[in-house]
């Protein structure tokens, strides 16, 4: 049995690059929903489509499920990270409070968080356990996670058990880039890594 489970980011969002995790809930600009409807052009079908509750991700779900008439859900814990004081802040602004404070971030993200951020080993905890159960429940079919960059990266981390140090500040994911995990009975998980 093989088990294949997408998991691919939300578009661009409006207000420009800033830290939105899940307490900002800008929903897609039209460049955003043309990086996802290109993003799925030709690939193969899907079984069902779960996202995260953010409208950046479900109302893309929400139009791909009636256009492939397939099952459609929500998942909570495919939210994006909480990322605290910085929620909604470009990073000239963070850099405005503290010039320090993105170097720091990115040289160690574990233990560099914002103020009131939501711990990166907590998320990659509940990222992982809901990944698990959709791979359970939906065994032998094809599934898209629509989510966040951060939701990619814990799930390429626990899959090819890198630390989260690594993931985070290498691994880079476009909007609408998409990661496939192939999963088949008695062997580990492979990662197919496609930019859009």
């Amino acid at each position: 049995m093989t088990t294949v489970i997408e998991v691919m980011r939300h578009g661009e969002p409006v207000g420009g690059r800033r830290y939105r995790g899940h307490g900002v809930d800008d929903p897609l600009t039209d460049l955003g929903w043309q990086q996802m409807w290109d993003a799925v052009e030709g690939r193969p079908g899907w079984d069902f489509i779960i996202s995260s509750p953010l409208s950046r991700c479900h109302e893309f779900a929400q139009q791909l499920s009636k256009k492939l008439k397939i099952g459609y859900g929500l998942d909570d814990r495919f939210r994006e990270i909480g990322f605290g004081v910085w929620e909604g802040l470009t990073p000239d602004e963070i850099l405005t409070k503290d010039s320090h404070a993105l170097d720091h971030f990115y040289a160690d993200p574990v233990n560099n968080r914002p103020e009131g951020a939501e711990p990166l080993e907590a998320f990659s905890e509940r990222v992982w356990e809901g990944y698990n159960d959709l791979r359970k429940k939906h065994a032998n079919k094809a599934i898209l996670i629509v989510a966040h960059a951060g939701v990619v990266r814990a799930i390429t981390a626990n899959t090819l058990h890198m630390s989260l140090d690594d993931v985070y500040s290498n691994l880079k994911v476009e909007y609408g880039g998409i990661v496939t995990s192939i999963i088949e009975d008695n062997k580990p998980p492979k990662l197919v890594i496609k930019a859009r």
